[in-house]
């Protein structure tokens, strides 16, 4: 071969390649997002937890984009609004499965909402869902139904009462009442709570219940007053924990107000006002993360999560974090993971989130099982108590 012959093979081979990795490139930066449902409750009742959820939920995305996204290939969230209604949750979730395709579901807000969306899941759409509610139901079996495709990412109720129970237990107090809410959540707290009663040495004395647009609890607490009850447990979100704190405090009960794993949140320290001194309820560490000792294995995931939240998106302005801080985070991380291992074919992806085994996550180390799709024990939560307006830990 003559030096021009060899110098213009030269030339034309340069150009090939660059044009390869032109292409490459372009193919890179074009491809095709990996679409996932995110549904959360951002207007009624619930829109005070849905609301920051999404923005964790978008906020984990952006994270997630920044590292390369999922084997070459960016998320991408196709949002809706439940309404916290459970109606409106399953619309939204048929709206994103059939009409905008997504691979995978994360949300909704509230327990009543995800059993009217499980069906739908389980019977007809079969994806996964990772859902952000409280409520045990969602992935209980039995008579609730089956729960192949469904997994949640906040403990379950049982873990939160063993939690409460374990702790008043320490403090010698085993003479209770209970004030439950008449939605799904109350329900299933009031379900496990008698349940588990018995195995902690509990002895329930009064039990009563309230709507959770009831605005006075004060006919229900009086009859509580005249039990002797060592303790109160409250189970219920949103407001209506705080109007309990209220009606306790003009009521001068004494004994001390234990809330459930739903009220670790500014927001109940700013309705209650002082009627939130002293409360005591089971928490996510995310809530006292300055307060775990340094070889807590979760505590720099925690702390790096503040830090976006906080610094770098400036959510805490207008959404203090709270307890439900860290669900969207968990569900996005543990669908990735997932994700990297087996791409997206739906039973694959089912297969690879029922195996997550030590996913350190905000609210807990989860280890999932057939059995078990949310992973987590009574060693993923702490008890908090409000003193002069900060949470305190006061039992790990």
């Amino acid at each position: 071969m003559t030096a021009t012959r060899w110098n213009h093979a030269i030339v034309v081979c340069c150009a090939l390649l660059l044009a390869g990795v032109g292409g490459a490139d372009r193919a890179a930066s074009a491809a095709e997002p990996i679409r996932i449902g995110a549904f959360f409750a951002l207007s009624g009742p619930a829109a005070t937890i849905g609301t920051p959820t999404k923005l964790v939920a978008q906020m984990v995305v952006d994270r997630i984009n920044k590292e390369g996204g999922i084997n070459q290939r960016p998320l991408e969230l196709a949002g809706g609004d439940t309404e916290s209604d459970p109606t409106k949750a399953l619309m939204e979730a048929k709206r994103l499965v059939e009409k905008e395709k997504v691979v995978a579901l994360i949300g909704p807000t509230r327990t009543d909402e995800g059993m009217a969306v499980k069906p739908y899941i389980e019977d007809n759409a079969h994806i996964p869902i990772v859902m952000t509610i409280g409520g045990d139901p969602v992935i209980a079996g039995g008579k609730f139904g089956p729960f192949k495709w469904t997994f949640k990412t906040p403990q379950r109720t049982s873990i939160a009462v063993k939690k409460i129970y374990d702790y008043l237990r320490s403090q010698k107090q085993t003479k209770i009442a209970l004030l439950t809410a008449t939605d799904g959540f109350g329900k299933d707290g009031a379900t496990w709570l008698e349940q588990l009663a018995p195995e902690f040495g509990m002895e329930i004395l009064a039990k009563e219940s309230f709507a959770v647009t009831d605005t006075d609890m004060t006919p229900q607490l009086v009859k509580i007053r005249e039990t002797g009850a060592q303790a109160l447990i409250c189970w219920t979100i949103g407001p209506a924990g705080a109007r309990v704190a209220k009606n306790v405090k003009q009521l001068g009960m004494t004994m001390p107000l234990v809330q459930c794993h739903g009220q670790p949140d500014p927001k109940y320290v700013e309705l209650a006002g002082e009627a939130a001194e002293g409360s005591i309820m089971p928490s996510t560490k995310l809530m006292v993360a300055d307060q775990l000792p340094d070889e807590d294995p979760q505590k720099a995931v925690i702390l790096e999560f503040i830090r976006m939240y906080r610094d770098v998106y400036k959510y805490d302005k207008q959404y203090p974090i709270n307890t439900h801080s860290g669900y969207a985070w968990d569900a996005l991380y543990i669908l990735s993971n997932a994700m990297r291992q087996v791409g997206t074919e739906p039973e694959a992806l089912r297969g690879a989130i029922e195996t997550t085994k030590g996913y350190v996550g905000i609210s807990g180390i989860y280890n999932l099982t057939p059995e078990d799709h949310n992973g987590l024990g009574t060693d993923s939560m702490v008890m908090v108590k409000v003193e002069r307006g900060k949470w305190v830990l006061v039992q790990r």
